[in-house]
């Protein structure tokens, strides 16, 4: 097994403009103090390249979630630095943060968040619509018609399936044409079909959109998406695997579980 500290390729200077989405340099999170402190991050060092899919996973409690949290301004650390694009995030203000959240970052969730009451256009364009941005109709039209949405529009919620009121909430993700997009079990609540269509949609706003983005998720079949897969343990990247197959995965999650069991 590789290290942390050699599993993860990271320059010794992530701020400034550089191949890099988002950067984390000796990124410790706990929680409690004295015995009951609970170290769910340890010194963790990691660059997320941008133009590529990356997938985090490890067995529950592992911090993967935590870790995206922390990346995505979601969550504070308790020491280390974070940067995203060219912005170092760790010391902003509340108002600050919440900004470059809605500038730079997307979200996608298991649950789909859509609102029941507006129609598939208008759940995509909603957070552009809170901030006051009119979308460059170009980079959405070429957004819904790379998440196959075309003729799917005017639906409500309600009127799509749980694929497509997922693509929506990818579509809503890529249409303010963040720098990096953070999905947290994206899937988790499709079946296999529908998950399979998203994955896809969301390999290709990679490939054919140059979109940025970080997948935690405990599924093999989904991390085989990703460019690479990261894999935490205690709090700590243990592992790291480029070009990965759901088998590579697969036998990679078993061997860690097999140690420890034994």
């Amino acid at each position: 097994m590789t290290t942390a500290s050699a599993a993860v390729q990271t320059s010794d200077n992530p701020g400034g403009p550089s191949a890099n989405a988002a950067a984390a340099r000796q990124v410790t999170k706990a929680y409690g103090a004295g015995e009951t402190r609970v170290t769910a991050l340890n010194a963790v060092d990691v660059d997320i390249q941008r133009g590529r899919f990356t997938a985090i996973m490890g067995p529950s409690g592992s911090g993967k979630s935590t870790l995206m949290h922390c990346l995505a301004g979601l969550d504070t650390v308790t020491d280390g630095r974070i940067w995203i694009g060219d912005t170092e995030i760790t010391g902003l203000k509340d108002k600050q943060l919440t900004k470059l959240r809605r500038d730079k970052i997307g979200f996608i969730f298991q649950s789909f968040n859509l609102l029941p009451t507006l129609n598939a256009l208008e759940n995509i364009t909603l957070p552009m619509d809170i901030a006051g941005r009119k979308p460059d109709q170009g980079w959405l039209d070429q957004v819904v018609d790379t998440v196959g949405l075309a003729d799917r529009l005017k639906h409500r919620p309600t009127q799509l399936s749980g694929g497509q009121q997922q693509r929506v909430a990818v579509a809503r993700a890529l249409a303010a044409r963040p720098e990096i997009i953070f999905g947290d079990e994206p899937t988790g609540n499709l079946d296999s079909r529908s998950g399979a269509e998203v994955l896809t949609f969301l390999r290709r706003s990679v490939d054919e959109l140059s979109q940025t983005i970080v997948m935690v998720t405990h599924d093999p079949v989904a991390a085989s998406y990703a460019d690479r897969v990261l894999f935490l343990a205690d709090g700590v990247i243990v592992d790291e695997m480029h070009a990965p197959t759901a088998d590579s995965v697969l036998e990679r999650m078993r061997r860690f579980d097999g140690k420890r069991t034994s």
